[in-house]
């Protein structure tokens, strides 16, 4: 007969197996990006692998919440929407590196941090929503939004949004500081009402007549058209056609979504499952098809609804550089008070 305090090993050894076959079967996600967005590669990604996905969203904080949280953080991998919170987290500590053959394999070296600190895993462009009814030209430039025959047609969503605050950090890099914030005043100028909304409610202004054009991504006109649970937003979409700027000389402005492993990640080799299995040809194409970005690994085609859009030619900078502006572009936004 066993003493009791064999017995009581034997029971904490079960209890310490039972914990670890428990937590080896999740991986732990602070997303930036917003559910309706991933879970269909996240369900996915549960029923090839049988690891259950737990996410966290939030618009903001993400990184600084990683830090606040140390070394006890329940985070395995951060999903971020474009490369500037990439780059934040590298430099404020919560990331580690990821030495991985598939994720070398399947996305370009321009779109991974040298060190391996984060890897993109789709690009969107930012574009220029039209109206169909009211603007006829079919190319324009960035520099453009600035020019007085503009005046009271522009809608945009905040100055301070991660995409537009992107979008000005490469105005910075191309143009310099002084060009640019001439440039942003005379944005501001045209616009026809205070920044305001997302990206969608940019396209219901154009539809409504409050403005004739604005700024938003592709991916969001794309969701709209095909939007059947608010099929508002198909009519809305409908008034609208997507213009590339700069198609013609140095290319349309892209961001990255991507993911960073945690450096505290309690469950990381699932973390570092679940970013390989991003950048595999099943997520790649689910991001090209079901939420219409463009993906990154070699080989995976756009969806029908993007090619519609019109050849991308995207800006040769490297988003290091871009990312590195940002601050600069927020101190900007605020210098011209671009949203009061």
């Amino acid at each position: 007969m066993l003493n009791f305090f064999t017995k009581f090993i034997l029971a904490f050894v079960v209890l310490l197996m039972t914990y670890q076959t428990s937590s080896a079967k999740e991986v732990n996600i602070y997303s930036y990006r917003q559910p309706y967005l991933i879970e269909p590669m996240l369900d996915k990604f549960t029923a090839d692998t049988g690891i259950e996905v737990n996410v966290l969203f939030s618009g903001k904080g993400l990184v600084d919440k990683m830090v606040q949280e140390g070394t006890s953080s329940p985070a395995d991998v951060l999903l971020t929407v474009d490369i500037g919170r990439l780059s934040d987290a590298v430099n404020s500590g919560v990331s580690q590196s990821i030495n991985s053959d598939v994720i070398t394999r399947n996305i370009p070296a321009e779109y991974r941090d040298p060190d391996g600190h984060w890897i993109g895993l789709t690009s969107r462009a930012r574009v220029v929503y039209a109206s169909v009814d009211r603007v006829e030209q079919d190319s324009i430039t960035y520099e453009e939004l600035a020019d007085p025959k503009w005046a009271g047609k522009i809608c945009i969503r905040s100055g301070q949004n991660a995409y537009n605050i992107a979008l000005i950090a490469s105005m910075i890099t191309h143009h310099g500081e002084a060009d640019t914030i001439k440039w942003l005043k005379g944005l501001k100028s045209n616009l026809a009402r205070t920044p305001s909304g997302n990206d969608r409610g940019q396209v219901k202004a154009i539809y409504s007549g409050e403005c004739d054009i604005s700024v938003g991504n592709t991916y969001y006109m794309a969701k709209m058209r095909v939007n059947e649970k608010e099929p508002e937003q198909k009519e809305w979409a409908a008034s609208a056609k997507i213009i590339m700027p700069n198609a013609n000389d140095r290319g349309t402005h892209v961001n990255l979504s991507g993911a960073v492993l945690a450096k505290n990640a309690p469950n990381k080799e699932n973390g570092i499952m679940l970013i390989e299995w991003l950048t595999g040809d099943v997520a790649q194409e689910m991001y090209a098809e079901t939420n219409h970005e463009y993906p990154l690994k070699a080989g995976i085609g756009i969806s029908d609804m993007v090619a519609s859009f019109g050849n991308l030619n995207p800006d040769g900078l490297g988003l290091i550089a871009v990312a590195n502006n940002r601050s600069l572009a927020s101190e900007m936004v605020d210098l011209v008070n671009f949203d009061e």
